[in-house]
């Protein structure tokens, strides 16, 4: 400890290694951008004084082919998905008496993404107490701030966090990670992308499921315009694919190569991750192929 005070690299990393993943985890919360996450904890501890500005020059790229109508254009373009092997250690551990959420359920890309509608303040005071459970005096003595402050910003966080969930529709509880009823979804999911079977795939969807893509802006709400994306998009005539499973927010998801027809290998379109409720998929995320590393994907497939 002493040798860390002094300024020690090797004693503070000694100190510091063991909260680094939890660490990581918060400051995804706050951001979710896994990259944003990254250098935030770098630049906390070391101190470091430099302005990012990595969401500014988010530039959404288009599709090859003319999109349906979205229902809306999203917000939150930066959203990355986070991998689960990250969260080893970290979701499981108990909160503080305050807190409100289940570690779990803070990590979900809808609660993440709702927080990115917040602004900085009522994000970092919710994640504080709601989160992590501390009290509303022990966050005001974290951000400098006084316990009323603390509270009306509690308040106005809560009342928009409430307002977006609620406008994503009431669904059933997920299946537990693992258990039997998420593989079987899972398993049927995949065995309808590669055969490229559409009616399978919308069988599978909740009447109110929502597809994005960040970072493009698109955004379709509803069985019959994520059917029509899906038939004219991804499903296109000719297009089969193949799926690796893995993880990312404590939620399933895969890795998606499509055929090359004019070779042997499948190429990445990206990874995509499942919001299941009960035995139905209630959310379609799919991200580009720079997520592909972090999941530890390759970018072609063979065979």
């Amino acid at each position: 400890m002493d040798l860390a005070r002094r300024g020690d690299s090797e004693a503070f990393g000694e100190l510091v290694e063991p909260y680094l993943r939890e660490l990581q985890a918060h400051c995804y919360r706050i951001l979710g951008s896994t990259e944003d996450a990254e250098d935030a904890l770098q630049e906390t501890l070391l101190s470091a004084l430099r302005a990012l500005r990595r969401r500014s020059r988010v530039d959404p790229v288009m599709l090859d082919i003319g999109p349906p109508e979205p229902t809306r254009y999203g917000e939150v373009l930066w959203l990355q998905p986070y991998p689960d092997v990250l969260l080893e250690g970290v979701i499981d551990r108990t909160p503080g008496p305050e807190a409100r959420y289940e570690a779990r359920e803070a990590i979900s890309l809808a609660f993440v993404t709702a927080l990115q509608l917040l602004p900085p303040r009522q994000r970092a005071v919710l994640v504080l107490k709601d989160v992590l459970g501390f009290r509303a005096s022990e966050v005001a003595d974290m951000l400098d701030a006084t316990e009323e402050s603390v509270k009306s910003a509690l308040k106005r966080a809560r009342g928009t966090l409430r307002s977006h969930l609620a406008g994503r529709g009431t669904h059933e509880p997920a299946p537990p990670p693992g258990f039997a009823a998420e593989r079987e979804i899972v398993a049927r999911l995949a065995r309808a992308y590669e055969a490229g079977d559409l009616d399978c795939i919308v069988e599978l969807l909740t009447d109110d499921v929502r597809l994005t893509m960040p970072p493009m802006p698109l955004e379709y709400h509803g069985r019959e315009l994520a059917a029509s994306f899906l038939k004219i998009v991804s499903l296109r005539a000719g297009r089969t694919f193949r799926l690796v499973p893995t993880r990312a927010n404590g939620q399933p998801a895969f890795g998606f190569y499509v055929h090359d027809p004019h070779g042997e290998v499948g190429r990445a379109t990206g990874l995509l991750v499942l919001t299941l409720s009960g035995r139905r998929i209630s959310a379609l995320t799919h991200f580009d192929n720079s997520m592909l590393p972090r999941f530890g994907l390759p970018r072609m497939l063979p065979g």
